[in-house]
This record gives C-alpha cells, sequence and structure tokens, in this order.
C-alpha cells in the first residue's frame, strides 16, 4: 500500500487459557509421536475454574498419560499458587480421548489428506524472519513478560498475558511503533489504595522492563503506551477465561495481515493437512522471498479429503514479484513435493516438536524446518532460466492460479 498507514497485531502469552490449551493438545501429541510416529491425534481441550477436560481422537499404539502431561505443563507455565486462580496440583482432569474414525483412516492409510481445506502461507521482507512486524513485535512482548516473571525482575506478574502493538509505515516499510498495549495479571501488591487500580510506579515499570527493551528503537515522543487499561488485572487465566484449543488461529500466523485457511494447528499430527500444509505454504513463501523474486509472497493450497495431489495452487506477490505469478507457481509446483507425505518427509513431521509451537506463534521461529530457506538457491535459479528451462520473462502473464487435474 501507499502512503501512511497503521496495522496492528495481538499476541497473548503462554498462560492465557487459550494457549494453555492449545499447548496441552500438543504435549499430548508429542507424547504420543515420541513412541509412536505414526500415531495419529486430533486432541481437544477445554479448560475452565478448577477443570481440564482432554478429548478428541487418538489412535496410537502406546500409552499416553494425560493427567501427568496435563499437570506438568500447568506447573511448567507457572500455574502453582492458588492466588493465580487455577492450581495444578488441585485442578480436576477429565480425559475424554476416543479413537479415530475408520472412515478417515482409510483414505489417509492410502497417503490422502486427512481433510480437505485451504491452507495460507506467507512472507516478507520487512524483517530479518520474513515475518511482519507487527506480529513479530507482539509475540516478543509477551515472551519478555514471561522472562521478566520467571526471573523475578518484577516479582507480581502473573502467568496470563496479552499483547497488542500498532506499527505505522509509510509506502510498505514499518517506520516506527504508534500504540504498544499489554494486560498482564498481577498480585494484589501493586494496587493502589482504591484497590480499584494499578499504581503508576506499576504502569512505568511494566513499560520499562517489558515495552521499551522489545520495541525502543522504534518509538518516539507520540508512541502510546497503555498497561492493564482497565485498572488492574488480579483474577485471570481459567479463573476468569474459558479456554478453547484452537481459537488464537491469527495469533498462531501472521498477526491478521493476510488471510487464515480454514483451521486451527493445535494437538492436531500431520497428516491433518490443515496444520502441515500451512506449515509447508509457509516454507514455500519465504523460499521464494529468500530468493528475492519477491518482496512478500501469499501462497493458497487447497486440498481434498483423501486426495494426496493438492486441488489447488495459488501464489500472488501483491505485483512485487520479479517473474510473474504464474512462473512461480509453476517453479513450486517443480520443485515442491506438496502431498501429505512429501510434506511430512520435507519438513520431518512425525517428530515430537509441536508443544513448542503451541506459544509465540507457529512462523518466524528459525528452529523449526519450515523456516529453513534452503530453496532459495534453487527457486533463483530456476527463475532465471525459466520454469521450463526456457529464459524466463517476468512479462506478461498474469495468471496467478494453477488447477490440479
Amino acid at each position: 500500500m501507499k502512503g501512511r498507514y497503521v496495522i496492528t497485531s495481538e499476541s497473548v502469552g503462554r498462560g492465557h487459557p487459550d494457549k494453555v490449551c492449545d499447548q496441552i493438545s500438543d504435549a499430548v501429541l508429542d507424547a504420543v509421536l515420541r513412541e509412536d510416529p505414526k500415531g495419529r491425534v486430533a486432541c481437544e481441550t477445554f479448560i475452565s475454574a478448577g477443570l481440564v477436560i482432554v478429548g478428541g481422537e487418538i489412535t496410537t499404539k502406546t500409552y499416553i498419560d494425560v493427567h501427568r502431561i496435563v499437570r506438568n505443563l500447568l506447573i511448567d507455565i507457572g500455574y502453582t499458587n492458588h492466588k493465580y486462580g487455577f492450581d495444578a496440583y488441585t485442578c480436576a482432569i477429565l480425559n475424554a480421548i476416543n479413537s479415530q474414525s475408520p472412515d478417515i483412516a482409510q483414505g489417509v492409510d492410502a497417503g490422502g489428506a486427512g481433510d480437505q481445506g485451504i491452507m495460507i502461507g506467507y512472507a516478507c521482507d520487512e524483517t530479518p524472519e520474513l515475518m511482519p512486524l507487527p506480529i513479530i513485535l507482539a509475540h516478543r512482548l509477551v515472551q519478555r513478560v514471561e522472562e521478566v516473571r520467571k526471573k523475578n525482575i518484577l516479582d507480581y506478574l502473573g502467568p496470563d498475558c496479552k499483547s497488542q502493538v500498532t506499527v505505522e509505515y509509510q509506502d510498505d516499510k514499518p517506520i516506527r511503533v504508534d500504540t504498544v498495549v499489554l494486560a498482564c495479571q498481577h498480585t494484589e501488591k501493586i494496587l493502589d489504595k482504591t484497590g480499584k487500580r494499578i499504581t503508576q510506579e506499576a504502569k512505568d515499570q511494566i513499560i520499562k522492563e517489558v515495552a521499551k527493551p522489545i520495541v525502543g528503537s522504534l518509538i518516539d515522543k507520540n508512541t502510546k503506551f497503555y498497561v492493564n487499561e482497565t485498572g488492574k488485572f488480579v483474577v485471570g487465566g481459567p479463573q476468569s477465561d474459558t479456554g478453547v484449543t484452537g481459537r488464537k488461529i491469527v495469533v498462531d500466523t501472521y498477526g491478521g495481515l493476510v488471510s487464515h485457511g480454514g483451521g486451527a494447528f493445535s494437538g492436531k499430527d500431520p497428516t491433518k493437512v490443515d496444520r502441515s500444509a500451512a506449515y509447508m505454504a509457509r516454507y514455500v513463501a519465504k523460499n521464494i522471498v529468500a530468493a528475492k523474486l519477491a518482496k512478500k509472497c501469499w501462497i493458497q493450497f487447497g486440498y481434498a479429503i483423501g486426495k494426496a495431489e493438492p486441488v489447488s495452487v495459488v501464489v500472488d506477490t501483491y505485483g512485487t514479484g520479479k517473474v510473474s505469478d504464474q512462473e512461480l507457481t509453476d517453479l513450486v509446483l517443480k520443485n515442491f513435493d506438496l502431498t501429505p507425505k512429501g510434506i511430512i518427509e520435507t519438513l520431518k513431521l512425525h517428530t515430537p516438536i509441536y508443544q513448542k509451537t503451541a506459544a509465540y506463534g507457529h512462523f518466524g521461529r528459525d528452529e523449526f524446518a519450515w523456516e529453513k530457506t534452503d530453496k532459495a538457491a534453487t527457486l533463483a535459479a530456476g527463475a532465471k532460466q525459466g520454469p521450463n528451462g526456457n529464459s524466463s520473462s517476468s512479462a506478461k502473464s498474469k495468471a496467478r492460479v494453477k488447477v490440479a487435474a
């Protein structure tokens, strides 16, 4: 976009009820994959005051101790004291897991996709991670909240928190942070005499220790900071808000800058293409941008349940491509195996990596295979030659859609 405009993204900390559920579902998935890499998992979690329900469908040869997994995770997150309204040691845990439908399994066993749906990938060149700046900053803020809490830099913080960042752009380039919003659970220690608000001193401490170390180089005299604007945030976590797996899909992806596919990620094994193909779409988009074939790249895959090849592949570079979007689509189809089996093998998705993805975003983190740019040189060379080995003209084709036979 041209001119000045702002974009806002949010993130939530590990102690947010929805994120607690995502982490539990993915911890269950990891426990299965450690012993049974071909286990099938579709695990959902519900959490409320004093109660965790773990359900869904799992088919595996191994045994998993759901109660132990849940309690250990809650302890690690920080729900270890009744003052936070939820206690890992005393909460009730209900295991409501069933086996997967054989009607789905017969298609997946033959190599087909585990579900129908659309999956989105995106990359842009505005950060070293090739991610939109607002969501990167939002994630780093809630990570910083956890850091200052666990290091006792601010000993009054609780596990639940949210962040929001508004970035101002000029002609597609981020130039400053306009607004930072933080909601941080805390003890009564920092309440003022009315008991209804935290002190200004506490707000200033949170801005100093959390916000400024993350956004400092992008703030100016007009940057606005809002901390616990309702007044206080003593009652938080599952005591104040019900959590469910899969409700933070925009936090998990690109912060609302682009569209989202039809499915959430956490608790799903990699035969579920609404997860694995979204990872593949990010991998492809990031390699296109890393190859400097475009400044921005949006990709959509479409799959049919039980069918291996995608039914459609779409590439859109928003007019920033050095070759046409149709040529990039052809390069994608030539250089990436987009079948469920191919995706799993390429990204090594049968390994227990998933709990780590369930907080602070699934993208923009080098620890995951879909963030590698090992295909960039191949794509750059292919674009110079053209998808059929001919000299490429970035010219004329405006087609952006490749429809599978």
